[in-house]
């Protein structure tokens, strides 16, 4: 091998590309129409356009990569993670074409990317597995009656796939037809298959994964656990690196079940296997990943292993140079997995531009990252922007490093989960180590970054910062309504102002106004520059803090300008509505019984049509974007006035979908 093609993006992209030019290789990207300048574009020795902005356009397209392929002359192919890495085809056709595929043999990727497939190879080999359906008989009529024999609940998934698509949790026979359904539909959109399985329902388990290495002589290890149980939607948030569950009798025999169930199919290469563990310390084959993962940092750092290189190595004939008893545990890393998402609107993926993105560099900090201030977050991909990860000699070290850089960090302009990540690292049972995979829906309802009133005291922060960049009119006139009154004393340079704001996607309004009856006192010091010119030092209330702000130039809505805040609490976007109408970003389309997409996306499916009766809540239409399904709901009751779309529709942000006429207009 003398180059190597990256076929991915992202972040994933810039970490093999690092190992591969540090190795001495010649490295090419690829790239789409929405990622010409991307980091790992830059990065590279050289770049190929490879198509559109759409994954099936670019990333997912087999013939546009092996064009690239040809007219570089790499002659070995990483997948990364996602996209292409588990696709058999792909690893097939690189083969074909002489190509060095980084990665197991076609023949292993098949067996391991179907679920059904997987489990039957696994009881074969003797690795436990959790009791389910995993037969090819796939109508609705199977499924339920294999739902019956199993005992509800059942859990219901998508053979091919992985990271919480195509997965439902059904808890009784009433609701199972609804699941199957959607679950195939979000299946086929995001994998190209909707075969399914079942598997008994474990209620709280421990996600707990244990990374394997083979060679092609027949030399396979473990590199230990990482515990995955911290997950939103079935989504990986936190990893850790080993469990605070596992001792090492549980360790021993996860390793060596891992390692049976990578011999069973001649793997080659890294791989994960997944498993479920119940509070008995029982444990259960959930599946076998023939890639490298999201979180294999936490790995790396508690062995001191570059996977990426031994990939290389093992991908070039070389024999792995380490054995089992080589493998050693030291210390511990956790990471966390930052994503552009709404917190306080059900974690809704966000696209935008990161107006200013800023990590400190701390003592054992690691971060894996593909953007960078003026990235734009696009709705065509996954919306996760970086992985911070953070190592200590103990847990407890480790969990305080990555705390203080997150708190450290600068990222505004698009909604993210920041703050949301702070808490679950503080709150007493992840500190404890007792979080389970429920943790997130039953200690995190009440996380302050999830909390849709804006604090006070924020308000007082963006007024100063308002009139500090000259967005403020000297005079201004009030609306004859206003549904609240707080009254702050801004001192600001010998100055005191009045300001109307507005947070542009909560449907509340404040009016802050100078006077004798102050709640907060805030005032701005000379500027401090840390990492950036957009970082201010304010005075609140006597107590010196750096706040991370950036202004709009033009507001969420035509005639107001906005400031993007992120106060060390919560992220928010507020706006000067002092000589405009106010109006709230998220509900005015709900208040007039229209219902519009979030973002970009396609329609895949219409569930009511007009002159149908809704009411508030239920689902009208489920837009598929970033590579997720959202369903569209009903902001009021009332009757379907018109619906404007069409299933396989291409839509943009703030499209009307449908129109819902009032209670008034039912007569």
């Amino acid at each position: 091998m003398n180059k190597i093609l990256v076929a991915n993006r992202g972040e994933i992209a810039v970490r093999v590309l690092r190992t591969a030019r540090e190795q001495g290789y010649r490295t090419v990207a690829v790239y789409s129409d929405a990622d010409a300048q991307a980091p790992h574009v830059r990065m590279a020795d050289e770049a190929v356009c490879i198509g559109g902005a759409r994954a099936a356009e670019s990333y997912l397209d087999i013939e546009n990569i092996l064009r690239a392929i040809a007219l570089t002359g790499a002659d070995a192919v990483h997948p990364g993670y996602g996209f292409l890495s588990e696709n058999a085809a792909f690893a097939r056709a690189c083969a074909q074409t002489g190509v060095t595929f980084i990665g197991p043999s076609a023949e292993a990727i098949e067996l391991m990317g179907s679920k059904r497939l997987s489990k039957l190879a696994m009881q074969a080999a003797g690795v436990p597995c959790i009791p389910g359906y995993e037969g090819a008989e796939q109508s609705d009529g199977a499924l339920i009656d294999a739902a019956r024999k199993i005992g509800f609940p059942v859990m219901v998934k998508a053979s091919a796939g992985g990271g919480g698509r195509g997965m439902r949790l059904v808890s009784s026979e009433e609701e199972i037809g609804t699941h199957l359904a959607s679950a195939r539909s979000e299946a086929t959109s995001a994998f190209g298959s909707g075969e399914l399985i079942l598997e008994k329902a474990l209620l709280a388990p421990r996600h707990i994964e244990v990374q394997v290495f083979a060679d092609q002589y027949g030399n396979t290890v473990y590199l230990g656990e990482r515990d995955c149980s911290v997950q939103r939607r079935h989504q990986k948030i936190i990893e850790e690196a080993p469990s605070p569950f596992v001792d090492d009798t549980l360790r021993e025999a996860m390793g060596r079940a891992a390692v049976r169930a990578a011999q069973s199919c001649d793997y080659i290469g890294a791989g994960t296997v997944e498993f479920l563990v119940d509070a008995q310390r029982n444990f259960y084959f959930l599946e076998m990943n023939t890639r490298l993962q999201v979180e294999h940092p936490v790995t790396e750092m508690v062995t001191g292993l570059d996977l990426v290189a031994l990939q290389l190595q093992v991908a070039e004939g070389k024999p792995l140079p380490l054995a089992q008893e080589d493998v050693r545990l030291h210390g511990h890393a956790v990471e966390v997995r930052l994503y552009a998402e709404d917190p306080r609107n059900e974690f809704l993926p966000q696209s935008g531009r990161l107006l200013q993105w800023y990590v400190p560099e701390l003592a054992g900090v690691r971060l894996d990252s593909g953007v960078g201030s003026g990235s734009e977050v696009t709705p065509f991909y996954d919306p996760m922007l970086a992985k911070l990860v953070a190592w200590g000699e103990d847990r407890t070290t480790a969990i305080r490093r990555l705390g203080s850089a997150l708190a450290g960090m600068q990222l505004v302009g698009v909604h993210n989960n920041r703050h949301f990540l702070q808490d679950a690292l503080q709150h007493p049972v992840f500190v404890e180590g007792q979080a389970t995979t429920a943790f997130v829906p039953e200690c995190m309802a009440g996380s302050s970054a999830t909390a849709r009133v804006v604090p006070e005291q924020t308000f007082a922060i963006a007024a100063a910062l308002l009139f500090a960049r000259a967005l403020v009119p000297a005079t201004m006139r009030w609306p004859a309504s206003i549904a609240r009154d707080v009254y702050y004393r801004l001192d600001i340079e010998g100055q005191q102002q009045s300001v109307q704001l507005s947070p542009t996607d909560i449907e509340q309004e404040y009016r802050v106004t100078v006077g004798d009856d102050s709640i907060f006192q805030v005032t701005l010091p000379d500027q401090t520059n840390e990492g950036s010119p957009d970082v201010r030092e304010l005075i609140v209330d006597g107590v010196r803090r750096k706040i991370c702000s950036h202004t709009d130039g033009v507001g969420a809505h035509e005639g107001t300008r906005g400031l993007w805040l992120d106060d060390g609490c919560g992220h928010w976007h507020v706006r000067n509505v002092s000589d405009s109408p106010a109006v709230s970003a998220a509900g005015p389309d709900a208040a007039n019984g229209i219902v519009s997409a979030p973002m970009d996306g396609a329609i895949v499916a219409l569930l009511v049509e007009p002159g149908a009766r809704v009411v508030q809540g239920d689902t009208v239409a489920v837009l598929e974007a970033m590579k997720m399904e959202h369903p569209l709901k009903a902001g009021r009751a009332g009757n379907i006035k018109s619906v404007d779309v069409t299933p396989g529709q291409q839509i943009k942000a703030r499209q009307q979908v449908a129109v819902i006429a009032g209670e008034e207009a039912d007569g």
